[in-house]
């Protein structure tokens, strides 16, 4: 079964992750895969819009903490970065219809996205704090744009879930949909901006993000040579052994341990 599924239909290219019986957990090769999606539709001139779901009960649980340990990414090239990179650059419009889990990436790759439709069952955080790492996707800039420096520390330094109405009150989102009607009203959406003259559109996606482009690219940079140290830490080990072992983190303990005390 393929992780990623493909589907194209009136100057519209619908991409779903396929991995529900693991929240549409991501792995190294799906951001890869997800990477060349998206660089070969903006060279397509048959293909307009891109409306990205998740199959089964989520949106996206973040990175599949399995194969993150096995594959670590660095602070240069990796296929997290080559995705962001494809997300910054991609200018047609990008439809995202979300429900379920929205978890880490899961949310914050829905920053690079022009219109977001989530599920009133739609569960969303950033706990990159939580496991002892830091944002990643252009979040530690995207946020505090869209929302505002303490909003933004709320949600990234505190780590907690929020709900769909909460993300919509921020302006994270673009609305909430009833969950049968999700993807229905991404869709039309979708649809209605394939009809559109396809140059200005893209020439008026570059506009919207021509002010920060580099902060952007800057913040993107910073975190994923801060998330490359962050990863060996003591504190990133105590995190991703608790989870796996499905208890508490001690981060206390696990402090003690590098400073000697």
């Amino acid at each position: 079964m393929d992780d990623i599924v493909t589907k194209r239909t009136e100057g519209v290219l619908r991409v779903e992750l396929n991995r529900p019986e693991k929240l549409n957990a991501m792995t190294s090769s799906m951001y890869t895969k997800l990477a060349n999606i998206f660089d070969e539709a903006a060279k397509d001139e048959h293909i307009r819009v891109v409306l990205w779901h998740g199959a089964g009960d989520a949106f996206s649980a973040g990175n599949d903490i399995k194969d993150f340990l096995d594959n670590p990414p660095g602070p240069g090239e990796s296929p997290q970065a080559r995705l962001m990179t494809a997300l910054v650059d991609f200018d047609k419009p990008l439809v995202a219809a979300v429900h379920g889990a929205a978890i880490g990436g899961g949310t914050t790759m829905l920053l690079h996205c022009d219109f977001v439709y989530a599920a009133e069952n739609t569960n969303f955080q950033m706990p990159f704090i939580n496991l002892a790492v830091v944002p990643e996707f252009g979040s530690s800039c995207l946020v505090p744009l869209a929302i505002g420096h303490l909003r933004a520390a709320e949600l990234i330094l505190l780590g907690l879930p929020f709900g769909a109405k909460r993300a919509l009150e921020l302006g994270l989102i673009t609305q909430v949909v009833p969950d049968q009607n999700l993807l229905e009203v991404a869709t039309d959406t979708a649809k209605d901006l394939a009809a559109k003259p396809a140059e200005a559109m893209r020439v008026s996606k570059r506009l919207l993000k021509h002010s920060f482009r580099e902060q952007i690219n800057s913040a993107m940079k910073a975190e994923n040579e801060a998330f490359s140290v962050q990863i060996h830490s003591e504190d990133a080990k105590e995190a991703l052994t608790a989870f796996l072992e499905k208890r508490p983190p001690n981060f206390i303990k696990a402090g003690k341990s590098v400073s000697g005390k």
